[in-house]
């Protein structure tokens, strides 16, 4: 069995969250939008692995790095890097949010971890 495999769920959850965001009416259309099949996107759904390329089409639409969505044999709570760590960047990328803006996400995120970990 390979160490390093592709996280479907990971993947999905990224593909569903930019859909949201861009309005995207359907999955469908998003398959379109991507460049990749509908039932790409379906296999996927069900916790299926995407093929290399279609992987490859729909991270680099989704302009995150395809080790974001590897799961390994190495990866532990203490070697991921915290979720705020991961975000902080990203947000700060975003050329329509100011940093008031910032720091209010960044207080949500916090806060939802919190939750969260108390539920655990």
């Amino acid at each position: 069995m390979a160490s390093t495999e592709i996280d479907p769920k990971r993947l999905y959850a990224a593909l569903d969250a930019a859909r949201l965001e861009r309005g995207a009416p359907s999955w469908r259309s998003l398959a379109s939008e991507i460049g990749v099949s509908p039932s790409l996107l379906s296999r996927i759904a069900n916790g299926n692995k995407p093929d290399a390329d279609g992987f490859a089409t729909m991270v680099r639409w989704l302009g995150v790095p395809a080790e974001s969505f590897f799961i390994d044999d190495y990866e532990t709570p203490q070697t991921q890097p915290a979720l705020t760590a991961q975000l902080a960047p990203l947000l700060r990328a975003q050329k329509d949010l100011s940093e008031a803006d910032i720091a209010y996400l960044e207080q949500v995120i916090q806060a939802t971890l919190a939750h969260a970990r108390s539920r655990q």
